[in-house]
């Protein structure tokens, strides 16, 4: 892989979607995680304004912990970045009190902090003038759906969805993100217990890979029991989250009805 060529790539991508568009630069929201960091580090790259929000909702203090320690490094780097803390606990508390507890489960509620901050970023895009800059990687956003359907799915443009996680993690290591973010195990942050990725999916991002490259490259060599279970994994999330990966579906009005 040509580290350097991808981000140049990636930078120069950034930087002419930003100018078509005649916006200023990007927001980002920051998690403690590998992804958000090589997304927001890349945005810096572009010379553009980037604001980096940390966004705790009783948020596991590890997570946040390297969240302001990536932030500070990058503001130290970056002239152009900035940030901001927006802690939404109360505001997700309010909301927990005015739902019906019925609707109150578990996955709902994370999944409820997830489009609390996607409405967060987009207002600060809003205010000024900013391209709310997605963190999603190839396996989370076209192998299994591991997002929030209009939360952390809900972004203008995504910079690194066509990186697996792996090159992320290369890609991170050269544009010099912090070691505690790249030696931390992947999480979504949405649980206050700081469960991992792997917990929730039951199989690693280098298993998945393998999975999708499997499958993408019509690979027929016999399975060992493991990779048949990563390989169900997959394909039961896969088909799962396809409501998330595909176009909104829209009801098409035969034309014969307007006449």
């Amino acid at each position: 892989m040509k580290h350097q060529s991808i981000i140049n790539h990636i930078v120069n991508w950034l930087t002419h979607y930003s100018q078509i568009s005649k916006t200023d630069g990007f927001v980002v929201g920051i998690s403690g995680g590998i992804d958000s960091a090589l997304t927001s580090t890349l945005c810096a790259l572009t010379g553009k304004k980037v604001i980096c929000l940390n966004m705790p909702i009783r948020q596991y203090k590890t997570e946040y912990d390297r969240g302001n320690e990536h932030i500070e490094w990058l503001k130290k780097t970056y002239s152009n970045v900035t940030s901001a803390e927006v802690n939404l606990t109360s505001i997700f508390e309010e909301m927990e009190r005015t739902y019906d507890m019925t609707i109150q489960d578990f996955l709902t509620m994370a999944n409820t902090r997830a489009r609390l901050r996607m409405t967060t970023l987009y207002a600060y895009a809003g205010h000024h003038k900013l391209l709310v800059a997605g963190t999603g990687n190839k396996i989370e956003d076209f192998g299994i759906g591991f997002y929030t359907k209009h939360g952390d799915g809900g972004v203008d443009i995504s910079p690194i969805a066509d990186l697996m996680k792996s090159e992320v993690y290369a890609l991170a290591a050269s544009v010099g993100v912090i070691p505690s973010i790249l030696n931390a195990r992947p999480t979504d942050g949405l649980f206050a217990d700081g469960r991992t990725d792997e917990d929730q999916i039951g199989a690693t991002y280098d298993e998945l890979e393998w999975a999708m490259q499997y499958l993408e490259n019509k690979d027929t060599y016999e399975l060992n029991e493991r990779q048949k279970i990563v390989m169900e994994i997959y394909q039961n999330r896969n088909r799962a989250n396809k409501h998330k990966m595909d176009p909104i579906p829209v009801c098409l009005i035969p034309k014969e009805f307007f006449k």
